[in-house]
């Protein structure tokens, strides 16, 4: 299967890198000598693994270390990427190539409501009524709902509160429905903005991610993270470890990655086809400044059970955060 070439086209931002990088306070080094591993070259240790590297031809900059195989835990399962706020691109892993993504597809819904719907900090926003498709739904073939009854009236933000905290597949359709009529119709609005996102690899079936046709990649998938992470209330919503409905009670966020220091979000998601799906961002300080790292890790024990790649997946990407926060923290002195 043909790799797609989702990192050549980076090259050309390595200069912008090297100057934020610098101006972040992270230390720049001499060239190499000829005979060293140029930065951005994969391990040969690590099929399929390439690293992005923000410098140019002949220098070398501390945070390139950071795609060393042999210092960071990346996963050897799947297909991942990092990226830094105002740095661009830190590395990736795997084959770039679209996979099922299960829940994940709900940040693109959400996505979707929340641009033609903007809501500002703390407005809840227009009341929206329960229909019977989605009180029908509640329980039904094993899917992750949210116990709603016909005729309940929830705010938008609640809405998309229930939407991604407890993973709501019947909440997705529901949302999608008052938005644009159908399920179909609203996922051809989900297409045109991956298109508009430059997601040249991902695809868009349904609001809730349960048909194993919505497919995407690591770096695909933090093309949106980039953008939605900039709607305060996107990002309020999927930092809460947990929040309370009313009429439905406490719903608990299904990303453990919460508890880990430094993590505000933002997304699991899981089946037998996808495997265990993370896309995550976490706060890091980098010289004197606060930074959003932000990652995807795609298609962990994929095959197995939801539950396994779920673990898989959060494991692999707390072990990440964990090594890539303290040697960005470390960075300024490095060198």
């Amino acid at each position: 299967m043909a790799l797609f070439p989702t990192h050549r086209n980076r090259v050309a931002g390595g200069a912008l890198a090297l100057m934020l990088l610098t101006t972040l306070g992270i230390t720049v080094a001499g060239p190499e000598d000829d005979s060293a591993s140029a930065p951005g070259v994969p391990s040969s240790a690590t099929p399929g693994a390439e690293a992005v590297a923000p410098s140019t031809a002949g220098s070398d900059v501390a945070l390139d270390r950071l795609a060393d195989d042999d210092t960071i835990p990346w996963p050897e399962d799947g297909q991942t990427a990092v990226e830094l706020e105002g740095a661009g691109p830190v590395g990736a892993r795997g084959e770039q190539r679209p996979v099922p993504i299960a829940s994940l597809a709900k940040v693109m819904t959400a996505y979707v409501i929340l641009k033609g719907h903007p809501l500002r900090q703390g407005e809840p926003g227009p009341d929206i009524t329960v229909d019977r498709q989605a009180a029908h739904e509640v329980g039904v073939g094993g899917e992750s709902t949210v116990p709603v009854q016909a005729g309940d009236r929830y705010s938008q933000r609640q809405l998309l509160e229930m939407l991604l905290i407890p993973s709501g597949n019947n909440i997705a359709r529901l949302l999608a429905r008052w938005d644009s009529g159908s399920q179909d119709a609203f996922v051809k609005k989900m297409q045109r903005a991956a298109d508009e996102l430059g997601m040249d690899h991902s695809r868009y079936t349904g609001a809730s991610g349960i048909e194993p046709t919505t497919t995407s990649t690591a770096t695909d998938q933090l093309k949106l993270v980039r953008q939605v992470m900039k709607d305060p209330v996107f990002r309020a919503v999927v930092a809460s470890r947990n929040v309370t409905v009313s009429g439905i009670g406490p719903i608990t966020n299904t990303n453990p990655l919460l508890d880990t220091p430094g993590v505000v979000g933002i997304k699991t998601g899981s089946s037998t086809p996808a495997g265990g799906n993370l896309l995550w961002a976490c706060e890091v300080r980098v010289g004197d400044t606060t930074r959003l790292l932000t990652g995807a890790v795609l298609h962990q024990r994929a095959n197995t059970t939801p539950g396994e790649g779920l673990r898989a997946a959060v494991d692999n990407s707390r072990s990440l955060i964990t090594a890539l926060r303290d040697r960005l923290a470390s960075a300024r002195t490095e060198g």
